[in-house]
């Protein structure tokens, strides 16, 4: 979740029920009002995969290569294979090349739903 997502949260947990019910109005009021430009799916950068990347940078990477995919949608699978390779000591390459496979398969699905 962004930063901006967080504080949302926050102030909207600070609220009574009559705050949050409001508070839902209000960002339906300005959803309808100012409505985000339709997503369109753009080709992955181009970032070369470094030499002896560690598993949390190959996150980052394939993060930036693929700006366009909901990280939350991508977070139950890469959080398992982080687990796999700390705690049970699984190659991080081998982690790496299931990441970026992980990545690939969730742009082809975001293409094909364009």
């Amino acid at each position: 979740m962004s930063k901006l997502e967080n504080q949302l949260l926050d102030y909207f947990y600070q609220l009574s029920a009559e705050g949050r019910q409001g508070l839902l109005d209000y960002a339906r009021f300005l959803a309808q009002q100012y409505p985000a430009a339709p997503a369109t799916v753009n080709e992955p950068l181009e970032l070369p995969r470094p030499e002896n990347e560690t598993v949390i940078a190959a996150i980052k990477r394939l993060s930036r290569t693929y700006p366009m995919l909901n990280k939350d949608k991508l977070l139950h699978e890469t959080a398992g294979l982080v687990t796999d390779h700390m705690m049970h000591g699984r190659d991080a390459v081998e982690v790496i090349d299931e990441l970026e496979m992980i990545f690939e398969r969730h742009y082809q699905s975001l293409r094909k739903e364009e």
